[in-house]
């Protein structure tokens, strides 16, 4: 079985003020733990999960799957900007009905009855 290398003391990192809200906190996590994989990978004690987490990243299929996701996100994006050009042409539609029914005499309240 192969030696592991024993990782060399590091000085302490400078402190980092704690964000403030709860979404800045998990940013800071999620680098803190990026930058200890980092050195994991780099001193070579990183573990198999940690190796596997990053050579997934850079495979062929974890890129196609990111297009796939960015793809479906343009396309919920165009959905909801079509429905509201719907509404509004709606909204046009219906106010075009009632100035023509405007010229013709008749009035909103006779209509509604």
């Amino acid at each position: 079985m192969p030696e592991r290398k024993v990782s060399k003391p590091r000085p302490s990192p400078s402190r980092r003020i704690t964000a403030t809200t709860p979404e800045g906190r998990e940013s800071q996590m999620i680098a803190a733990a990026e930058r200890l994989a980092a050195s994991q990978l780099e001193d070579g004690t990183a573990s198999a999960q940690v190796i596997t987490h990053y050579l997934k990243l850079g495979s062929t299929r974890e890129q196609l799957e990111q297009k796939r996701i960015e793809g479906e996100l343009r396309l919920q994006e165009a959905k909801i900007q079509s429905m509201a050009s719907t509404e509004r042409l709606e909204t046009l539609y219906r106010e075009a009905m009632e100035s023509l029914r405007g010229y013709r005499g008749e009035s909103v309240e006779d209509v509604e009855d």
